[in-house]
């Protein structure tokens, strides 16, 4: 038993250095230990299925130790920052600017073509209308625009707030109502039921139907394409 919580803690370590020193762009916006977790616990998840005649606590054990481990690297992380960014990394800046620091692109092995689709993902098309952006631990680009690039406020114009403003919410998804969604924007199943009797639709004929607090109600039958929108 002993070997084998020595052998499964080595390679959960062997593993996390291996995820920290591939480089950001391996991590899918996950950490390097979050991401060992995750595809050691899937592997060894299947093995009580796959092969009933092993001991299933014998099975377990390897999963429930690494989640041990996950948890303290966590720890760690938090308690002891060197180490926490030995086994973690830290944040790169990649533009200052509007400059490409290609010195850290090749630190964090990123082409220039990799920055410029993160930067599409965000509806930034050139690296002049960033003043600043970084590659984040979890290897995520997070960036700020530059004033002349960024987007104005309601603020910035001057213009007025509503005071109770709620977002447009999914009332109806697939014939199913989500209760929580209506109660927030001020409505009941009752003003629901009356919204779709105007419209002469049946519940289970619903795909989505969206609204906020207003009287407003977007419908989408199911198999048909077309909107409805009183």
């Amino acid at each position: 038993m002993l070997l084998l919580f020595a052998r499964t803690a080595l390679v959960y370590l062997l593993i996390l250095l291996l995820m920290r020193f591939m480089g950001k762009r391996q991590l899918g916006e996950l950490q390097p230990s979050d991401l060992t977790s995750t595809i050691l616990i899937s592997n060894l998840a299947s093995i009580p299925i796959e092969q009933p005649e092993l001991p299933f606590w014998a099975s377990l054990t390897p999963i429930l130790l690494i989640a041990c481990l996950e948890i303290l690297v966590s720890w760690v992380g938090i308690h002891c920052r060197p180490l926490g960014r030995l086994l973690s990394g830290k944040p790169i800046p990649v533009i200052r600017g509007g400059q490409i620091d290609q010195d850290a692109l090749k630190q964090l092995r990123f082409s220039a073509a990799d920055l410029l689709a993160a930067l599409r993902a965000k509806d930034i098309f050139s690296p002049e209308e960033v003043a600043y952006a970084v590659i984040e631990t979890d290897g995520a680009l997070n960036v700020c625009k530059s004033p002349q690039a960024d987007t104005p406020t309601r603020q910035d114009l001057a213009l007025p707030c509503p005071e109770n403003f709620r977002p447009t919410l999914p009332f109806v998804v697939n014939g199913e109502v989500l209760a929580d969604n209506l109660g927030w924007c001020g409505h009941d199943r009752a003003w629901l039921d009356r919204m779709l009797k105007k419209k002469g639709l049946e519940l289970g004929q619903v795909l989505l139907a969206l609204g906020d607090d207003s009287e407003t109600l977007t419908l989408i039958q199911k198999e048909k394409a077309s909107a409805q929108r009183r």
